[in-house]
């Protein structure tokens, strides 16, 4: 098995204990989630550093092959470099730490794990759907601010779900958003159509989507009217393709 690791040199003196990592995480750290895919688990570095760190499954062989001949660079090592492009251009979302991967021995990718620092905001977009008007308004509000700069910085998330975003107030009650799992991007001129349709996995009251979307488009000087039927009809065709794969165990407003 080959193995390389790729460091933030501003988190050179972690590498004794980045390399541990792979071999400590299923026994050790703090649970985050586990699904199909994915593990990630909280550790705490020796200088105190929060770490997030992202145990990615091993490909299928299409995707190993694309991979491992260049067509496409791997999920890991894209959450890796993003994060870089986002921070300088003012995007809120994780500093990224480190990147480990293995492959085996004709340089087919194996497990790979991207480490990150730990986001200390403490809410999750999913929130949102039993809150009421008094709590989701404001950050309605303060969302569609954040996304709007974020498109006008010519940057897509392209799996902008609840899970995905996550904010907090501070003390003077300024709203703060962050994004991670940011290996599917899109870098260039964000337009009107794309910017409201990548509000489609969003769930929540209705009403919080319509502020949402009407907020974005005053602040990208869009049609609010127009923007609303062009998310409200991407969410309706999202939501009824998820359903027939699985069932949607919250309540949805479409």
């Amino acid at each position: 098995m080959n193995r390389k690791i790729y460091i933030n040199p501003q988190y050179e003196h972690l590498r004794k204990f980045i390399m541990q990592l792979p071999s400590i995480m299923d026994i050790e750290g703090t649970y985050i989630y586990g699904g199909r895919r994915n593990l990630i688990k909280r550790f705490e570095a020796p200088d105190g550093t929060p770490l997030n760190v992202k145990r990615f499954r091993k490909p299928c062989l299409l995707n190993d092959l694309i991979y491992s001949t260049g067509i496409r660079k791997p999920k890991g090592i894209r959450a890796f470099t993003y994060p870089k492009c986002l921070l300088d251009k003012g995007i809120e979302t994780p500093e990224a730490i480190a990147y480990i991967e293995d492959r085996n021995a004709i340089g087919l990718l194996q497990q790979s794990y991207f480490i990150s620092q730990q986001c200390p905001y403490r809410h999750l977009l999913y929130e949102i759907g039993d809150a009421t008007p008094e709590v989701y308004e404001p950050v309605a509000k303060a969302l569609a601010h954040y996304v709007a700069f974020m498109h006008n910085q010519e940057v897509l998330h392209l799996d902008f779900s609840p899970g995905n975003i996550l904010w907090d107030q501070d003390g003077e009650g300024t709203y703060h958003f962050s994004i991670v799992d940011i290996n599917r991007m899109r870098f260039g001129p964000v337009d009107m159509k794309c910017g409201c349709k990548s509000f489609c996995r969003l769930w929540g009251p209705k009403r919080f989507i319509q502020l949402l979307v009407e907020e974005y488009a005053r602040e990208r000087h869009f049609d609010p009217t127009i923007c609303v039927d062009i998310t409200m009809k991407a969410r309706a065709a999202f939501w009824q393709r998820y359903q027939k794969k699985r069932e949607i165990e919250f309540k949805l407003e479409l």
